[in-house]
């Protein structure tokens, strides 16, 4: 099946072609460990994880390389080992921050259902291929150092803002560049740094000192996939000035004309109709969500998170709410409801389902079907055609990273969700027995039902196509 995605680069969707059929490279920019991850830092892992899922899908699980990187030498860093560990050596107070904050968005995502990525390199341990290729870009006059630092001269590179699609004085204002007195031109991005006495630092031909930003990813995919490899991801905010220097870096250093074939940026995050901001009181971590009941009075199921992000389509912003967590919750409970403890197996992904994926992983069209298709279990079909139906359901949702739990963890049962007893009878027996009761316009034996079932924490949900059911939450 064909795989048509959006290119940043080229402005418009196309089919996928990857290098090699067998060996699908693929880089994100993952997170900086100084902090807990927040709402916006989840959605690129969870667009990228679902991306990831999908080509593994096609392509074959062995056959899909997905690298998300680790940085780990920064200013913020540094800031917060000094505020956190005033007592410890700095190295042993930065150390103290990039693992602890390393396990926590390892738990923190784990709980979102995305897979661990092929490879995760981490910056510290690519500063000599960072030094090399600082090396290669003085040697070919697209850099020159002064004052002790190194810096990239962005008139040497004529493609420069084809990524951001940015003029020149938009791409100074979106930097925020600064005006330094060793550069040549203000638009020139720093690719080393000196480091102070008591401050992480690496000898280089340029004296003591750290890589800037920028240069990490472009040394790490080029040590991991090459040249040039296939998909390049982030959220939007890393288009320029990040991502576009990284471009301009690897091209002139290695004399290519791209770095990736497909570059892929989700859309912005707000929450509750605002932007995301510590002092208007709305900065929401994944652990708040998670653990707290910071955000709605409760906390939530990370599988509820995902769906919430999966039911906005990735490029389009996506405003964060109590009311979309809710709506994603109450989905899960009735689809969790209908396969019960049904084993998927080997069934096939619904083919509809797939198609939707499969043109710029358009994930709200996906959902829909799915309600289609629940629509479909609960209709008047056999009872073979119904398990069928239950299995390939089943399938389609874990391709999008659902179901990782069956029925009775999801509702913290201890039983199965289909032998579930209320006087004596199933649920599904007294749901029978009302639908009946409806039908014969005994709607005192109907009511009567429906209070059993609500005094034991089961909800009834009355549609077009039948009753469903769910446990209260």
């Amino acid at each position: 099946m064909s795989l048509r995605l959006y290119n940043t680069l080229t402005r418009k969707k196309a089919e996928f072609i990857p290098h090699k059929i067998d060996d699908v490279r693929m880089y994100v920019c993952g997170p900086t460990v100084y902090d807990h991850a927040h709402i916006g830092n989840a959605r690129p892992v969870i667009v990228f994880d679902m991306l990831y899922r999908l080509l593994r899908h096609l392509y074959g699980e062995d056959h899909v390389t997905y690298a998300r990187n680790i940085t780990d030498v920064d200013d913020k860093i540094i800031v917060r080992a000094r505020k956190d560990f005033p007592y410890l050596p700095l190295n042993e107070a930065i150390a103290q921050v990039t693992e602890v904050t390393k396990l926590q968005f390892h738990t923190d995502i784990a709980a979102l259902g995305c897979l661990a990525p092929s490879e995760e390199p981490h910056a510290t341990q690519h500063i000599p291929e960072m030094i090399k290729m600082i090396e290669q870009l003085v040697a070919s006059q697209h850099a020159y150092s002064a004052d002790g630092h190194v810096l990239f001269s962005v008139n040497s590179f004529s493609e420069y803002g084809r990524l951001s699609g940015r003029s020149t004085d938009e791409m100074i204002a979106g930097a925020r560049v600064e005006i330094a007195p060793y550069k040549e031109d203000a638009m020139d991005f720093v690719l080393w740094k000196p480091s102070a006495v008591d401050e992480p630092g690496w000898d280089s031909p340029w004296g003591r000192g750290r890589p800037g930003w920028h240069i990490e990813c472009s040394a790490m995919s080029a040590a991991l996939f090459g040249e040039t490899f296939d998909v390049h991801g982030g959220g939007v905010d890393l288009v320029f000035p990040h991502h576009e220097n990284e471009v301009a870096q690897s091209c002139c250093a290695h004399g290519t004309d791209h770095m990736a074939q497909v570059w892929m940026h989700n859309g912005f995050l707000q929450v509750e109709g605002r932007k995301m901001s510590k002092s208007v009181g709305n900065f929401v971590t994944i652990h708040d969500l998670l653990e707290t009941d910071r955000f709605g009075g409760r906390p939530w199921p990370g599988e509820a998170l995902r769906l919430a992000m999966l039911m906005t389509h990735y490029r389009q912003p996506i405003d964060w709410t109590v009311k979309h967590l809710q709506e994603a919750l109450l989905t899960l409970d009735r689809w969790y409801s209908l396969v019960g403890e049904t084993d998927a197996g080997d069934a096939p992904v619904d083919e509809a389902f797939r198609t939707f994926l499969c043109d710029d992983l358009n994930t709200p069209a996906a959902i829909s079907r799915l309600h289609m298709m629940n629509r479909m279990i609960k209709g008047p079909i056999s009872d073979d055609l119904q398990l069928d139906l239950k299995k390939q359901f089943k399938s389609s949702a874990k391709l999008i990273g659902l179901f990782g739990g069956d029925a009775r963890s999801w509702f913290g049962l201890e039983r199965p969700l289909n032998d579930l007893i209320v006087g004596g009878s199933s649920v599904e027996d007294l749901v029978d027995a009302r639908d009946a009761a409806r039908a014969a316009k005994n709607f005192v034996e109907a009511d009567r039902i429906r209070v059993e079932l609500a005094d034991s924490g089961i909800v009834l949900k009355d549609g077009p196509d039948g009753t469903t059911w769910e446990i209260a939450r």
